[in-house]
């Protein structure tokens, strides 16, 4: 765990200090994203998805990161407004407290928090809740937020189907049957290490702290919500489910408790929603996760 921590704060440090040195464009930024949401992603979820193995009591490890991100919905387009907050920003929030970093950070902490009989409930949540909803609704919901006019259900479906890793999870499944040669599986692993080290990068070459104050109101709403709030909601509702097992409770909560994820990010600024925002959740956010997610477990018994 000492690792991942020392790996996001190195990375994102990295990115500040590239953006002062001057050596990186900002038109670089741009470049980055796309090879990460066209190359990088879809190599992680092709072969995470392709190596899944899913037993049915798990099914609701599966559905809480669904409920997160239809809670971020409602939350935001509720109060974002009255916090004046444009259209693009509220958006930014959903993707960001919408989606959970259940990967990178959620899947060693499980592993730390819980030991080895976390990590299975962990990465069903993270595989079949977390990503599906980042290459299905979330995609939906950035695309439905750039557009100026209401998109027609045709354009929505099109723009979700074209997405490079919704193409790659279909594919995965496609392919379940066949074993991937181990070549295939050292390329695929390779390209998809890259995507948290470099998205913590480009993420801390975004990063204006100076920025903070003014985009408090917003920090607060969203991480409020991610960080505190929606896990205590799903706590709430599995005490109401009978039979379910404590580490299943644990490793659940665990994961929507985790902070931002950091592809929701890079989403938000492909889409140009309020990128500044979308960065500040993720910086601040993922620091705070490291006392929030623990003290959240504590009450999980």
């Amino acid at each position: 765990m000492g690792q991942v921590i020392g790996l996001l704060g190195v990375c994102l440090v990295l990115g500040v200090l590239a953006r002062r040195s001057g050596r990186f464009p900002e038109g670089a930024v741009p470049a980055f994203n796309a090879f990460l949401l066209n190359v990088s992603l879809p190599a992680l979820v092709l072969r995470a998805m392709h190596r899944l193995e899913f037993a049915p009591g798990l099914v609701v490890a599966a559905a809480a990161p669904w409920l997160l991100f239809a809670g971020a919905v409602l939350f935001m387009r509720l109060l974002g407004p009255r916090l004046g907050l444009t259209r693009e920003s509220v958006a930014a929030l959903i993707l960001t407290a919408g989606l959970g970093n259940t990967a990178f950070v959620g899947l060693p902490m499980a592993s730390a928090l819980l030991g080895p009989s976390g990590v299975p409930v962990a990465v069903v949540a993270d595989q079949l809740g977390s990503f599906l909803v980042m290459a299905t609704l979330a995609t939906l919901t950035a695309a439905r937020a750039r557009a100026r006019t209401e998109l027609s259900v045709r354009t929505l479906v099109r723009k979700v189907v074209m997405f490079v890793p919704f193409q790659a999870l279909v594919l995965a499944l496609l392919l379940r049957p066949f074993a991937f040669p181990d070549w295939l599986e050292s390329v695929l692993q390779r390209l998809g290490d890259l995507l948290t080290p470099l998205a913590l990068f480009i993420v801390g070459f975004q990063l204006r702290l100076k920025g903070l104050l003014p985009r408090a109101p917003a920090l607060a709403l969203g991480l409020s919500y991610k960080l505190l709030l929606a896990p205590l909601v799903v706590l709430g509702l599995l005490m109401f489910v009978p039979g379910l097992a404590l580490v299943v409770k644990q490793a659940t909560v665990l994961q929507i408790a985790m902070a931002p994820m950091v592809t929701a990010a890079i989403l938000a600024a492909e889409h140009e929603l309020d990128p500044e925002l979308a960065v500040l959740m993720v910086g601040v956010g993922i620091p705070l996760s490291f006392f929030s997610a623990p003290m959240l477990l504590s009450w999980v018994h």
